[in-house]
């Protein structure tokens, strides 16, 4: 049986992998979805309407702030960019997660 990444797996971490693609530089929507499949090596794909729902709680957390690009082939593109606050909670993110990671590593395979 092939490994699967599930979505329950990702759900806490969801702020951070999102910070983390914006830390990159602005972005919107479908290209973000575009850079964490790749990041995962295709493991991984955010579904639209959870990306929307991690820019809104992050947005309302002073996280990230969002503008309209220009109009460019077609509609305007709503960007998203990380802040200050945003990059600080990366950085909290970041720390949470390398304690989850060692944490589960011993008690997933660590010795009986």
């Amino acid at each position: 049986m092939e490994p699967e990444l599930t979505k329950d797996m990702v759900r806490g971490y969801l702020s951070a992998i999102v910070l983390n693609v914006l830390s990159q530089g602005a972005s919107y929507g479908y290209q973000v979805t575009k850079d964490i499949n790749a990041l995962s090596g295709g493991a991984y794909v955010i579904n639209e309407a959870t990306l929307y729902t991690v820019f809104k709680r992050l947005e309302k957390a002073g996280s990230i702030t969002g503008f309209w690009g220009d109009e460019s082939q077609g509609g305007r593109r709503k960007y998203y960019q990380i802040t200050d606050a945003g990059q600080q909670q990366l950085i909290q993110e970041r720390a949470t997660w390398k304690l989850a990671k060692t944490t589960l590593e011993a008690l997933i395979n660590g010795n009986n």
